[in-house]
């Protein structure tokens, strides 16, 4: 049996793979890079699909991560790099996580069971790692925008170079997305737009959008007509440019006369095609060959289906979207023991949200996109009318949430700590400005892990806590966040609200007790010291505790407040810890550049108080990806950190 080794953890995929088919068949096993794919015939791209497939089955089922929207894009994938000269071509992936068979095909099938991990390659596109990443996607909707600013830049220097943007799971929702569409429109750039429509995000689509899509795919009418038209658009393009424009003006005009509405794309000025069967890679191949002869912004609509060609993921989309590890012969989700049966923050949470809506009929649950990652889907389930899945808009479910508080209802508003940064005009404008009473529940903050640089929450502390009216909370167990949570709805509480939180579990198994109020910027102290203090912030305050447990045995004396609030802060308590002590650490899982560390050295400057402080939390520079664990030791607040600085400040 083939052993796994940390010696041989590069390869141990493609063995594994390829000791499972005659390697001197396998197609997959000669492709080093996208030039060996364009050497093949048209008709081995079947067999080369379902290769790169089943190697991301194998990949993933061992090694955690993005499963089913790479799934759904093999053959888009395929026919992309067969189609076009890539790396000279560019194409963009949106969102990122749909991009593993574009880094299997582009050289990273030797590297990819590091994927996700410490030190080895990212989960999402990124330009450091390969020349064939032309653009960073860790978050959505941004392709159309960098593709039209390549391909102007492209104009602007004479080049022919053709762009692709690959926009799906949900990315077209948003609204940079339709701001891309709108300007690419008029620029009149060489610029083919493909939408892969799966009717998914990590849930089901909501919206509008998703209503017309489903219109045009299911036009039994117009999708008969639409095959005649592409036919003759076909033969016209024989003919030359001139011909070709006859056509187009044909098409366009049928389009619009056979939907009930004008067609939305073409609408913006971009040439619509489609839909048409995304798993189809011998005619993906022949409609992009054509579509590269045709000038000007294009739309492409594929039709896919999330988790293809894997029964359990296409049956249960959300949760193969990233399942851990599974089994890939049965599709048992493999669970991890957790210990104690720990609840994440996310349960407590959901559970939260829903014992405080029964008992306030005010209370409402909005979140962009992430009802099952969030667990508002708790509420949604039970409280359907309360509940909002706005898609993937973050501005909107913010402003959307001010709405509702200046209408006197109480909005909890639940984003992933990286994604409230494309909202943060609206927290301050819409919402900060004109002290509304919406409640932030900022999931994922500090660092998340394998997902690396574009998901770790880094900022919110520092950015959040520089805005006026606003309460900056981060809760350091169960107990906590459900207290903060049940304060943050009083009604004497009417302001702002951001209570963040980290993705994983509290470490309170109990926590399900009566509510009890939370005095605003009241810190804790836990432990009485006086050798030197120690002020956490969040769940970094539990390592602290266990590291302060342990030096005590070891005759040294530390005090240690669980600070609870970076705004407003515990002046009082900070008067008492600067009076008393000259050496002082803080620790917050968030950046050290105006984060909670910066708060307590303002309050000390602005107090012409003197000590010696050290700050622990995330250093000046973006963290790749890894185990929590394994970033935190690289950022030096896990308790083997915090145990060295207290020693070395002592």
């Amino acid at each position: 049996m083939l052993q796994q080794t940390p010696g041989n953890n590069n390869c141990y995929i493609c063995r594994l793979f390829f000791l499972n088919m005659n390697t001197e068949e396998s197609l997959l096993s000669k492709i080093s890079s996208p030039e060996d794919l364009r050497k093949l015939d048209p008709s081995d791209l079947v067999k080369v699909s379902a290769e790169l497939r089943q190697f991301i089955i194998d990949s993933v089922s061992i090694n955690p991560g993005h499963f089913g929207a790479s799934l759904g894009v093999v053959e888009i994938t395929v026919a992309l790099h067969y189609v076009f000269n890539t790396p000279y071509d560019k194409i963009i992936w949106d969102v990122g996580h749909q991009a593993y068979g574009h880094k299997i095909l582009t050289g990273r099938r030797d590297k990819f069971m590091t994927n996700r991990k410490y030190k080895g390659i990212s989960g999402f596109p990124k330009m450091a790692e390969s020349e064939y990443d032309s653009f960073g996607t860790g978050h959505s909707s941004t392709s159309i925008s960098a593709a039209l600013g390549m391909a102007v830049a492209s104009r602007s220097k004479g080049e022919t170079r053709h762009i692709v943007a690959v926009i799906g799971d949900g990315a077209m929702t948003a609204g940079e997305a339709f701001e891309g569409l709108n300007n690419a429109g008029i620029a009149k750039s060489d610029l083919l737009v493909i939408l892969n429509d799966n009717n998914m995000a990590i849930d089901p689509n909501v919206g509008a959008m998703k209503e017309y899509l489903l219109d045009i795919t299911t036009s039994k009418t117009y999708n008969r007509f639409k095959n005649k038209v592409w036919n003759m658009l076909g033969r016209f393009g024989r003919y030359g440019s001139k011909s070709r424009t006859l056509a187009a003006q044909i098409e366009a005009g049928f389009k619009s006369t056979i939907l009930d509405r004008s067609n939305l794309f073409e609408g913006m000025n971009f040439r619509y095609f489609g839909p048409i069967d995304g798993h189809d890679v011998l005619h993906l191949t022949k409609v992009l060959e054509d579509l590269k002869r045709i000038p000007g912004p294009k739309l492409l609509h594929c039709l896919t289906v999330k988790g293809k060609g894997f029964k359990q993921a296409e049956e249960h989309q959300t949760a193969f979207h990233a399942p851990g590890k599974f089994d890939k012969d049965t599709g048992e989700i493999i669970d991890i023991p957790n210990g104690d049966s720990l609840p994440s923050y996310q349960e407590v949470f959901g559970k939260t949200i829903l014992e405080l809506a029964r008992r306030n009929e005010k209370i409402m649950g909005i979140t962009p996109a992430m009802p099952t990652g969030c667990s508002l889907c708790i509420m949604m389930k039970e409280m359907p009318e309360r509940t909002f899945d706005v898609g993937i808009a973050e501005q909107h479910a913010v402003t959307f949430s001010a709405g509702l508080a200046a209408q006197g209802l109480i909005p909890f508003c639940n984003i992933y700590s990286s994604f409230l940064q494309r909202a943060y005009d609206q927290v301050i404008h819409d919402v900060a400005l004109q002290n509304l009473h919406v409640v932030f529940c900022i999931d994922r903050g500090g660092l998340v892990g394998a997902d690396g640089a574009t998901h770790h929450g880094f900022f919110d502390l520092a950015f959040m806590r520089s805005i006026p009216n606003m309460i900056v909370v981060a809760p350091m167990d169960a107990m906590e966040l459900r207290n903060i949570m049940y304060t943050a709805q009083l009604e004497k509480n009417k302001m702002p609200f951001s209570i963040r939180y980290p993705r994983g579990r509290s470490l309170i198994q109990d926590w399900e007790k009566p509510f009890e109020e939370i005095e605003i910027g009241k810190a804790r102290l836990l432990r009485q010291g006086n050798d030197i203090a120690v002020l956490s912030i969040g769940h970094p305050g539990n390592d602290v505790a266990a590291v302060v447990k342990k030096l005590e045995k070891e005759s040294l004396s530390v005090a240690h407040w669980d600070m609870r609030f970076a705004a407003p802060l515990d002046k009082e308590a900070l008067h008492s810890v600067f009076r008393k002590f000259k050496k002082l650490i803080t620790v917050e899982d968030g950046v050290l550049k105006g984060g909670f560390g910066s708060a307590v050295i303002e309050f000390m400057c602005d107090n012409s108080y003197n000590a010696e402080v050290k700050r622990l939390g995330i250093p000046d520079y973006f963290v790749e990806q890894g185990s929590q664990e394994e970033l935190y030791h690289e950022c030096g607040f896990d308790q083997e950190g915090i145990e060295k600085s207290i020693k070395e400040m002592l």
